[in-house]
């Protein structure tokens, strides 16, 4: 409030300054007989008198500005939000129902008194922001408070208009600021925050989060964190469950609560069975009590959230090419048939290449010998000496790879990984080897090289397209011909940090499984790690030297392994139960192997930031055989609710198309709005230009607005004052609203007008001197002066 005194009548100063200063003389000289303390008190009395007599002369006036009547508007909001009927324990109303009697017009003096001066706009809010009249539609039912969109949408509805300022009236849980109130929009007036008033404790058992991850450790690969919050139950139990969608208990655990701000993380580790989208419901309650009854809870919206893992769309095609046949093929084929989701196609060597020269057997023969006895061939199918003799196995039809090691990307990017074994640099064509870093770098698939006679550096792979992405330097050991004896096989420090590489869920158990392991004799040795990449397994000689057996590093877009170890086939041999570990191996480091990489189609489903409604961004890559962007597909998909047990689903089926995206090549995009909670299933649907199917997709998330929207049962009191605070305005208890009515139309508004009074002609200041002068008279006639 600006307000200063002025004086109108400013021709009077020095008549009046001359008039008091000439009592003033007088009255000290009508005191220059008297004695004691007193007469000054008399005179000050005198004086101030005639100072209020000579100010009035001069006419002072009161001035200052305040906001315009009629020309200012001042919006309420009002939050309608479930959040606010949470009832504290022992309250007799709930939040909302105590700020409801100051929200209505007819009763609520605060907002009569506001609109004398301003227009008043009222809005309730939750996802969105509406108009009201009266207040009349708040049931507190909103799925989400959006506090943020609601400040937004109130400034974009007064762009270019006088908004003097918004009273709030909210708990300040905010469903789209998690992490805090961040950059306001322009034109945000001062905001008066209406705070319910918090002097009772809230009881209530939450799931603040729970998160999936996933990994290749086949024991466990899906592993569900869940973080229970409690308030208010010391010393009680909680039970957790973790149900599939089938309705089926999967698993239960148990903790208790220690303190009445109580924390608890439980891990639920299991094995899905099957791959694709699956879907859990976690639910978290109190043990009921020995007479079997479980206290009431501040709201049950907060017990309960839907994960989704996604455990991939096989098969997996990895391609397997080695220079001769031996027993790491049987032993891997062996294992990765156990997995469903995973197809080994094997390309092997069984006779190298043969100069035209040499013998050709019998005489007038022109076919291999070692193909003598299988039938009348055709001259085209007729395998000449110079070509290596090549078999195929577990192929999809007899065109594939009938022609060797692929030579086209529409060949070769069909596959999900690539595995070398025991096969040298030049097997290769130049063209053959440059497509295989670009299978790794371009398309994202994986590369594995196992070692052996013809690997790594002995098979001149250095300063090769292949060699290049390998993780390890190929230049020559100076110890490489050396026997490198007995190794022992262990895990290096990063190899403990990821699942794959265990076979075992426990470090003991793991350490015992490693000392048992029988000494392998085979070891492509190299000179060291290239930057960025890891070591996850080393082998120990003899004389306690150690050297890499297993690395792994990021290629461009995919993933490279090298596993310099020749012989892993003899772990195998060892016993039945070493076997089982070795084909647990072989499927953990396949699994690896084709984790990430990308199919033709992907649709991935993205949270839009800050968006209360919980809207889902739906994109859809798509790329033809040689993984290169196709902008003329046409793209549909079908979004579905998730049903558990055997609940309907909450909704139908909705069928959408996605539209291409200007900013990527082979995008596109479309925005879904869930209308409820729960888990979702989006399957996408692709076909190009003339029709012809490119392919399927699908993915799956869960919205849980409701259990954002109770995250937190306690109002955000800190929120709100920043809010204030960085706007001008200030945090305001319900009983207060009427004196803040009073005080804003003095407060600085966009429509100000300048207001005077004066203060001359106010019967207090007559009264005043009067009242001085009249003290002062009385005072001489009591000391005898009068």
């Amino acid at each position: 409030m600006n307000v200063s005194l002025s004086l109108s009548n400013l021709s009077w100063l020095w008549p009046a300054l001359a008039a008091f200063v000439l009592l003033l003389v007088l009255a000290a000289w009508s005191y220059r007989r008297a004695r004691g303390g007193w007469r000054w008190t008399g005179l000050a009395l005198k004086t101030l008198g005639l100072a209020l007599l000579a100010l009035c002369l001069l006419e002072p006036v009161w001035v200052g500005q305040r906001a315009k009547p009629g020309a200012n508007a001042f919006a309420v909001l009002a939050d309608n939000s479930e959040s606010l009927r949470i009832r504290p324990e022992g309250a007799a109303a709930s939040r909302g129902e105590t700020l409801r009697p100051f929200l209505e017009p007819r009763t609520a003096s605060w907002q009569r008194t506001l609109a004398d001066t301003f227009e008043v706009r009222r809005y309730a809010f939750d996802a969105r922001l509406q108009p009201t009249e009266d207040f009349h539609e708040l049931d507190f039912s909103g799925r989400s408070t959006a506090l943020g969109s609601a400040l937004r949408a109130t400034a974009e509805r007064f762009r270019g208009r006088a908004l003097a300022g918004v009273v709030l009236f909210t708990d300040g849980v905010a469903t789209d600021l998690p992490r805090g109130l961040g950059e306001l929009p322009a034109g945000i007036p001062p905001v008066y925050p209406v705070i319910p008033a918090e002097d009772r404790p809230v009881r209530d058992v939450a799931l603040a989060e729970v998160r999936a991850s996933q990994t290749a450790f086949e024991d466990a690969p899906v592993t569900i964190e869940a973080d229970v919050t409690a308030t208010g139950f010391a010393g009680r139990s909680v039970q957790v469950r973790l149900v599939d969608a089938s309705g089926r208990l999967a698993q239960e655990q148990g903790t208790d609560l220690r303190g009445d701000e109580a924390r608890a993380t439980l891990r639920f580790q299991l094995k899905p069975e099957g791959g694709g989208l699956v879907f859990y419901r976690v639910e978290v309650a109190l043990r009921p009590d020995a007479s079997g009854n479980a206290p009431a809870e501040a709201t049950l919206a907060n017990n309960a959230r839907v994960v989704v893992v996604d455990r991939g769309q096989g098969p997996f095609r990895v391609l397997y090419v080695a220079g001769r046949p031996n027993w790491e093929f049987k032993f891997l084929n062996r294992a990765v048939e156990e997995d469903a989701q995973v197809q080994l196609v094997g390309l092997i060597r069984v006779a190298k290449r043969e100069p035209k020269f040499d013998f050709r057997g019998r005489s007038g023969e022109s076919s291999n010998p070692l193909f003598r006895g299988f039938g009348a061939q055709s001259p085209e199918e007729v395998q000449r000496y110079d070509q290596p003799v090549l078999v195929r196995l577990n192929t999809r039809d007899e065109v594939e790879l009938r022609s060797g090691f692929p030579r086209t990307p529409e060949d070769l990017f069909g596959y999900h990984a690539v595995i070398v074994d025991d096969l040298e640099a030049e097997f290769f064509a130049a063209d053959q080897a440059q497509l295989l870093q670009r299978f790794v770098s371009e398309r994202g698939g994986g590369f594995l090289m196992l070692g052996g006679m013809e690997s790594f550096q002995e098979g001149n792979y250095r300063r090769t397209p292949v060699g290049d992405m390998l993780p390890v330097y190929l230049d020559r050991d100076e110890a490489a011909s050396e026997p490198p004896g007995a190794l022992r096989l262990q895990l290096a420090r990063e190899g403990w940090l990821q699942p794959w590489a265990r076979l075992r869920d426990n470090e003991a158990e793991e350490r015992a499984r490693l000392e048992s392991m029988p000494p392998l004799g085979v070891l492509n040795r190299v000179r060291g790690l290239k930057p960025g990449a890891s070591v996850i397994a080393t082998v120990r000689d003899e004389k306690g030297a150690e050297m890499p057996a297993l690395a792994v590093q990021r290629f461009g877009r995919g993933r490279t392994a090298a596993l310099m170890v020749g012989d892993l086939w003899r772990w195998g041999m060892h016993d039945a139960a070493a076997h089982a570990d070795m084909d647990k191996a072989w499927r953990q480091l396949v699994r690896w192997l084709v984790a990430d990489v990308p199919a033709r189609v992907q649709v991935l489903a993205e949270p839009v930031a800050g968006d209360a409604n919980g809207t889902m961004r739906l994109q859809v890559r798509v790329k033809d055989a040689a993984f290169q962007p196709v902008d003329d597909a046409t793209v549909e998909l079908e979004i579905a609710p998730v049903a558990f047990g055997s609940a309907p689903p909450a909704g139908r089926p909705l069928r959408l198309t996605a539209e291409a995206t200007a900013r990527e090549p082979g995008l596109y995009e479309i925005d879904y709005v869930p209308r409820f909670s729960g888990g979702f299933r989006a399957t996408a649907t692709v076909r190009d230009g003339k029709g012809a199917d490119l392919g399927r997709a699908e993915t799956g998330w869960s919205t849980d607005l409701v259990a954002d929207e109770f995250r937190s049962l306690v109002p955000n009191r800190a929120l709100l004052e920043e809010l204030a605070r960085r706007t001008g305005g200030r945090v305001v208890a319900p009983e207060e609203l009427d004196a803040l009515a009073r005080r804003l139309p003095q407060e600085r508004a966009p429509q100000m007008e300048a207001w005077s009074t004066p203060a001359w002609h106010n019967g207090i200041v007559f009264a005043l001197a009067l009242a001085v002068l009249l003290a002062e008279w009385g005072l001489r006639r009591w000391k005898g002066l009068a």
